[in-house]
């Protein structure tokens, strides 16, 4: 395909197709969400776990929540992020910890006890917290920073991941769009 005289070569065709290509995925990249992360979790089975409980230490099991809406947050101690978004995990376990199928459980991820506990007493605590023990929870569930937030529905299946801090928008669409559906019985829309 190679002419002379002022036509077209073959590399200048592939040039031209590379920058085009190059463009394209910039300017989708300035309209999607750096945070959004689609996880091959949602829709499939929660992973099931056993764990101390940072308080009591006594042995809780994700399984004694089946039948319960479960919203499963992944926090540390040291996480700037976490402590961003504490007062609206506490906001929302304020208001459906009383329905009787729903349930929030932190899971403390790579920290000691002695300062989750410390940040638990400085920043409040309303729901339970379990100690991720050699990362075996967040390795069966992919995380790989804090936070990060699942919600379960009543049959153990995964409806909703979130990386990053539960706020604005996100706390909205978490609330309205995915924990009430669930507690009506209903599945939330699909992101």
């Amino acid at each position: 395909m190679k002419k002379i005289g002022g036509t077209v070569q073959t590399w200048h065709v592939f040039l031209v197709l590379g920058v085009f290509s190059l463009l394209a995925l910039f300017y989708q990249g300035l309209w999607g969400d750096p945070r959004h992360i689609p996880s091959v979790l949602v829709g499939q089975p929660a992973q099931s776990f056993s764990a101390v409980d940072l308080h009591s230490g006594e042995m809780v099991s994700l399984d004694q929540y089946r039948g319960k809406v479960v919203v499963l947050n992944f926090w540390a101690s040291w996480c700037q992020e976490c402590r961003l978004e504490h007062e609206n995990l506490l906001a929302i376990n304020r208001r459906f910890g009383d329905h009787p199928e729903f349930v929030m459980l932190g899971v403390d991820y790579q920290d000691t006890v002695k300062a989750a506990l410390a940040y638990l007493r400085r920043y409040g605590s309303n729901s339970r917290h379990v100690r991720d023990t050699g990362g075996v929870i967040s390795i069966g569930y992919g995380v790989y920073g804090v936070p990060e937030t699942f919600v379960l529905d009543q049959q153990g299946v995964i409806r909703f991941k979130h990386v990053g801090p539960i706020m604005g928008a996100v706390y909205s669409h978490l609330t309205e769009e995915i924990i009430v559906p669930l507690l009506k019985g209903e599945l939330p829309p699909t992101s």
